[in-house]
C-alpha cells in the first residue's frame, strides 16, 4: 500500500513564494507553508509561476550554491583547496578526502536537493494536469510548458548534484505522496542519469531560446542552458565514476554515445545566437556581483542570490574570493579557500589574463591598501567583496554575489572535448572551439597561443590542461578529474611539482625564495593592471616572481620594504605530508572519488547503503 503520511495539500503549498519580477533576478523566502490546494496553484500561470520559484530557491542559501554546495564540494582539486587545519567533521574533511559520515557540513545540502527534488515533481506531476496546460490559451498552453520545462531541468540539477557527490543516490521521480516507500534505497546512478538526460531533451523542447525571453536573463533556465546541463550530464554518464558494485572507476562501454549527446548539444547552442563569450573574462565574474557586464550571454545559469539572509542569499566573497581585513574600510571578507601553490605557475607569466581575475595574488590590508601575498597564501578572487556594495559599514555576511552553474566557454570545451573522443582526434570545428577560448584569454598576445596538437591524446590534454586555467575555483575541476579517471594521477603529479617548488627544481629553478612588498593603493582597476602595480622591490610582479632575485630573509636595508616569503614560505611538511593540511592527504583511489552519505540520512532511512570505504 502507498504510504500517504505525505499528503499533497501541504507539500505543494510549501513551494508557494512571491512571484518574481521579470527584470529581476533575486528569489524570497519561504518558511510557511500555504494551504490552498494543488488544483489552485496551478489552474493559473501567475501560481504555476510562483510554486516554481519555490523549486529555483531550493538552489540557494547557505545549504545550496550559496555556500556549502559551490564552496566546499568541489573542492580539492589543483587548484584550489580549504584553508585551514583537517578535521573530519567540518570543510576541511571535505576538502582533504577524510570526511567522516557525522561531518556537519554534509547533511543539510543533502537534505536541501532532496527538497529540490520534492518540489519539482509536484509542478512535473500537476503543470501537465492543468486545464490551462491542456485547453488553455496557446499563449497559456506555451507558457505552462516552459514552466514544466523549467521543472524538468531543475530535477536534473538536484539529482546530478547528489549523483557526483554520492553517486547511487536513492531516487524518486514521483511526489512523496504518489511514492510506494518514503525510504527508497540506492538506485544505479546510470539509471538515474539516463532518466534525466531524457528528461533534459523533453524539456528543451519546451523552454525558448535565451534570446526569444530576454526577460528570464541567466537566473531561469532557457534552451541553451537546458542543452548545456544536458551535455554536462551526458559528458558525467559518459565519463568514469566510483562504481558500488566493484568499487572501481569504471565507465560504461556504450560511453561514446554519451559522447555524442553532449557533442549535439553544444554544437546547437554553438549555432545559435543566443549565448558568445564575453570578450572580456574579468567581466563574467563581475557581473555575478550586480553590474550586468556580460552582453554576450557568456553566464547561460547562474543561482540567484539576495536578501541578506542564509536561505536566499549568498556567502560568497564573504567566505570565499579576495582576503580584506576587517579594519579595511570594505570590511571583512575572503580568505575562506586557499590555491594550492603551484597553480599560479601553471599560467602563462604574463599574457594570459586569466591568472589575476582567478587568483588572489594579493589581500586588502588593514588600512585600505593592496599588498602581495605569501605564496601559499593565495585565494580564489573571482569573488570579491569590494565588487559589491557593501562596504565596512554593514556587518552583513551576504553580499548578493551569484554563483555561476555554467558558461558558454564550457560549452566550446565540452564540445572540443567530445568531437576528439568520438573522432579520434579534433576536427577543425573542435580546434577552433579550443582557440576561442585561448584567444579570449591571451587577449592582444594571440600569436603567442601555443601550437595546438593535432592527436587526440595531444588534444585531450590541451582540453585538460585549458579547462584548469579557465575555471578555477568555480567547482568543475574536481568532477572534470573524476569523470576523466585523472584524480589520483593528477593529485601524484601535483605532489610533485609541489615538491620541485618546495626545492626550487625543474620548472620552478627561478622561482624565489623571498619577496620584498610594499603596500599600495588598491586602485579597484582591472585585475592584470592591479597584479601588475604592486609595489615589490626589484620590478614587476611578473618579472620578481619568475626570477631569483637577492635571496636574502631581510628586505634592503633603508629601503622601507617588507620581507615576504615565497617558496620559503612552503615546506614538505605543510603543503603534503601534514596530517593538518597536506595536499588532499586522506585521499584514497577507488575510495573517496565520492562522500559518504551523512549518518543521519542513514538512521532516518535504513534501505540506504552506505558508500565503500566509510
Amino acid at each position: 500500500m502507498k504510504n500517504r503520511i505525505i499528503n499533497y495539500t501541504v507539500v505543494v503549498l510549501a513551494v508557494m513564494a512571491i512571484m518574481i519580477n521579470p527584470s529581476c533576478k533575486k528569489f524570497l523566502d519561504f518558511e510557511s507553508p500555504s494551504t490552498s490546494s494543488e488544483e489552485v496553484v496551478f489552474e493559473t500561470t501567475s501560481t504555476t509561476n510562483t510554486a516554481l520559484i519555490g523549486v529555483y530557491n531550493r538552489l540557494i542559501g547557505d545549504n545550496g550554491y550559496g555556500s556549502r554546495i559551490s564552496t566546499l564540494f568541489g573542492i580539492t582539486a589543483d587548484d584550489f583547496k580549504t584553508s585551514g587545519s583537517y578535521s573530519p567533521s567540518d570543510r576541511r574533511g571535505i576538502s582533504m578526502y577524510g570526511a567522516s559520515s557525522d561531518n556537519t557540513d554534509l547533511i543539510q545540502p543533502f537534505a536541501q536537493l532532496y527538497s529540490g527534488i520534492e518540489r519539482a515533481n509536484l509542478c512535473i506531476k500537476f503543470i501537465p494536469l492543468s486545464k490551462l496546460y491542456t485547453s488553455g490559451t496557446p499563449a497559456e498552453q506555451a507558457l505552462m510548458k516552459r514552466y514544466h520545462g523549467e521543472a524538468l531541468a531543475l530535477r536534473a540539477q538536484f539529482y546530478y548534484e547528489l549523483i557526483r557527490n554520492w553517486g547511487d543516490v536513492p531516487q524518486r521521480f514521483v511526489p512523496a505522496a504518489d511514492a510506494e516507500t518514503l525510504f527508497p534505497a540506492n538506485a544505479d546512478r546510470d539509471q538515474t542519469y539516463d532518466q534525466i538526460i531524457e528528461d533534459l531533451k523533453v524539456a528543451s523542447e519546451l523552454v525558448p531560446w535565451r534570446i526569444e525571453i530576454p526577460e528570464y536573463g541567466s537566473f531561469r533556465f532557457t534552451k541553451g542552458a537546458i542543452k548545456g546541463l544536458r551535455a554536462r550530464i551526458a559528458l558525467a554518464r559518459g565519463g568514469y565514476s566510483l562504481r558500488s558494485k566493484t568499487n572501481l572507476m569504471e565507465r560504461s562501454s556504450d560511453y561514446l554515445k554519451y559522447y555524442q549527446i553532449a557533442k549535439d548539444e553544444c554544437k546547437a547552442i554553438m549555432d545559435n545566437n543566443s549565448h558568445g563569450l564575453n570578450p572580456i573574462y574579468e567581466n563574467i565574474f563581475k557581473s555575478l556581483h550586480g553590474a550586468r557586464l556580460d552582453n554576450e550571454n557568456e553566464l547561460m545559469f547562474e543561482v540567484a542570490a539576495f536578501g541578506t539572509n542564509a536561505n536566499t542569499d549568498s556567502k560568497l566573497g564573504y567566505y570565499n574570493g579576495v582576503r580584506f581585513n576587517a579594519s579595511s574600510t570594505y570590511g571583512t571578507g575572503g580568505g575562506g579557500m586557499n590555491a594550492i601553490a603551484t597553480y599560479f605557475y601553471e599560467f602563462d607569466p604574463s599574457k594570459d589574463c586569466r591568472r589575476d581575475v582567478t587568483l588572489g595574488v594579493f589581500e586588502i590590508t588593514a588600512t585600505s591598501k593592496k599588498i602581495i601575498n605569501t605564496l601559499n597564501n593565495f585565494t580564489d578572487a573571482k569573488f570579491r567583496k569590494s565588487w559589491t556594495n557593501f562596504d565596512g559599514k554593514s556587518s552583513s555576511q551576504q553580499f548578493a554575489v551569484n554563483w555561476p552553474i555554467l558558461r558558454f566557454s564550457d560549452i566550446l570545451l565540452m564540445y572540443a572535448e567530445a568531437d576528439n573522443e568520438i573522432g579520434n582526434g579534433p576536427s577543425a570545428v573542435a580546434i577552433k572551439a579550443l582557440r576561442d577560448v585561448q584567444e579570449r584569454a591571451f587577449i592582444g598576445f594571440k600569436s603567442d597561443i601555443p601550437v595546438t596538437p593535432t592527436t587526440k591524446s595531444g588534444f585531450f590534454d590541451a582540453i585538460v590542461k585549458e579547462r584548469l586555467l579557465e575555471f578555477g575555483g568555480e567547482a568543475i575541476r574536481k568532477f572534470d578529474l573524476i569523470r576523466w579517471n585523472l584524480i589520483n594521477s593528477k593529485f601524484i603529479e601535483t605532489r610533485v611539482k609541489l615538491q620541485q617548488l618546495i626545492d626550487g627544481t625543474g620548472p620552478y629553478v627561478n622561482v624565489p625564495n623571498y619577496v620584498y612588498a610594499k603596500e599600495s593603493n588598491y586602485n579597484l582597476t582591472p585585475s592584470v593592471t592591479e597584479v601588475a602595480s604592486l609595489d615589490l622591490y626589484g620590478g614587476a610582479p611578473n618579472v620578481v616572481l619568475f626570477s631569483p632575485g637577492l635571496n636574502s630573509s631581510t628586505a634592503p636595508a633603508g629601503s622601507g620594504y617588507t620581507v615576504k616569503n615565497w617558496r620559503k614560505a612552503l615546506t614538505t611538511d605543510n603543503q603534503i605530508t601534514s596530517i593538518s593540511t597536506g595536499f588532499a592527504l586522506y585521499f584514497e583511489p577507488n575510495k573517496k572519488e565520492l562522500l559518504p552519505y551523512p549518518k543521519t540520512a542513514l538512521n532516518e532511512n535504513t534501505n540506504m547503503v552506505q558508500n565503500f570505504g566509510y
